[in-house]
Parts: structure tokens; C-alpha cells; sequence
């Protein structure tokens, strides 16, 4: 999978492009990682998704070359994005600025998603009511909104893919959510998934006194209904 170097300012990002058969140009979609940093995850799903036809960019936020430990504590990496989401906002949008100057990717049609603190990025995508961001898809994310300035309507369609005992974000904060979307005009879907933790798509963790566990059958689930979403967005 080739490299795509992409810049934020005076930061060298590092992503990785999988792109479908074919000259296109193709739709996209940017995926934005976990806590951890991009890796073999997100290079997964952007094979999975150029195999199904989809010019996909595994985006990198951190920056080239910093990455954390898969299972372990990457509170360091990602608090500090937490706080400055207006900064967050311009690195999201430099990927999808670099996506849609690719030259195998039509501009007119990409999306994006991301797992867990990708999928805050993802939700951030929308929320920027940026207008090239047709559709925004959020597996396990996180839900706390920027506060950054009055919010515009959302234009791009918005899929949150959620567990239901996801600890991150209990059940308040996931009704929270569908009344910021729903107050921001967004065209939005959010699937529960019953008896189901965080991080569901995660093959190999198994954290259950943390509530962080693999479920088979809401990574398969989830994985169908972002499909169905993105025939959807795509037309």
C-alpha cells in the first residue's frame, strides 16, 4: 500500500492509500484511527474497502512517525487533541484535503469514518459542515462536541455505530449526541448494538472488566450497515 504525505501546516503527515481496480476516479473514504495512531486496523479496513471499490486513505493525525502501543495507554497522544479541536478540526481536514487532491479520487464524493477517537474525527468531519464530507461514519467513537463556535447545519449524512454498554459513552451521552444531530439539521442513523462494549471491531481485545471487548457479530453487523450507508451517500 503506498504512502500518501500530506501536510498540516508545518506538520509532515503520513497516510496510506488502497485503491480499487480500474482508473477512476473513484469515491474515497478517509478513515481516522484510534487512540493508538494509524495502523494495521486502519490499513485493514482501507484494503477491505478498496476491495469493494472505494479509493480509501488511511489518514494519520498524530503526524509521521508517532505512533502508540496498540493495546496499551495512548492518553498522551490523543489528550492533547481532545483539548484543541479547533486544531483537531484543521488536521481532519487537511486528510480530506489530501484525499480529494488525489488523482484517482473524484472530489465530489468522499466520506470518512474512523474507529473509537477516529470516530470523534469522524463526527468532527461532519460537525465542520465542510461541503466536500458527503457521509461521516463512527464506529465506537466518542461524542463530546467541539465547542469551538456556534455549530452550522450538517450537511453530510452522519452513521454512528454504537455498543451499547459502551462505557465511553453510556446511554445519556448517545441520546445527546442524536439531539445535537437532529438540532444541526444532519441526515442521521445511529445502530445499537445489544450486550456490546467499546471497541467491538477490535479482533483480539478482550478487556471486560473494562468494557472493551471484540463482538463478531457487531464487527460483522457494523461493518454491513457502513456499507449500505456509503451505497447510499454515493448514489
Amino acid at each position: 500500500m503506498p504512502a500518501l504525505h500530506y501536510t498540516d501546516g508545518d506538520a509532515l503527515c503520513e497516510g496510506h492509500v488502497a485503491l480499487p481496480s480500474g482508473t477512476g476516479p473513484h469515491p474515497a473514504v478517509v478513515i481516522f484511527h484510534n487512540w493508538a495512531g494509524q495502523g494495521p486496523h486502519e490499513v485493514a479496513a482501507a484494503e477491505r474497502l478498496a476491495a469493494q471499490g472505494y479509493a480509501a486513505i488511511a489518514a494519520d493525525i498524530y503526524g509521521a512517525g508517532v505512533r502508540g502501543e496498540v493495546f496499551g495507554d495512548n492518553s498522551a497522544l490523543m489528550d492533547p487533541w481532545m483539548v484543541d479541536r479547533a486544531g483537531l478540526r484543521t488536521r481532519i481536514l487537511a486528510a480530506v484535503a489530501a484525499a480529494a487532491a488525489h488523482p484517482a479520487v473524484d472530489p465530489d464524493r468522499i466520506a470518512v469514518m474512523g474507529y473509537c477517537f477516529g470516530g470523534l474525527c469522524a463526527l468532527d468531519a461532519a460537525r465542520s459542515a465542510d461541503p466536500r464530507v458527503r457521509g461521516a461514519v463512527s464506529f465506537h467513537g466518542s461524542y463530546s462536541p467541539p465547542t469551538i463556535g456556534a455549530q452550522a447545519p450538517i450537511t453530510a449524512k452522519v452513521l454512528v455505530l454504537h455498543g451499547w454498554t459502551d462505557p465511553v459513552c453510556p446511554p445519556d451521552a448517545t441520546v445527546a449526541l442524536a439531539h445535537e444531530l437532529e438540532a444541526a439539521g444532519a441526515d442521521w442513523q445511529i445502530h445499537a448494538y445489544g450486550q456490546t462494549g467499546h471497541a467491538f471491531t477490535a479482533p483480539g481485545l478482550n478487556n471486560r472488566a473494562a468494557g472493551m471487548f471484540y463482538h463478531p457479530d457487531a464487527d460483522r453487523r457494523s461493518w454491513r450497515a457502513m456499507t449500505d450507508f456509503l451505497d447510499e451517500v454515493f448514489g
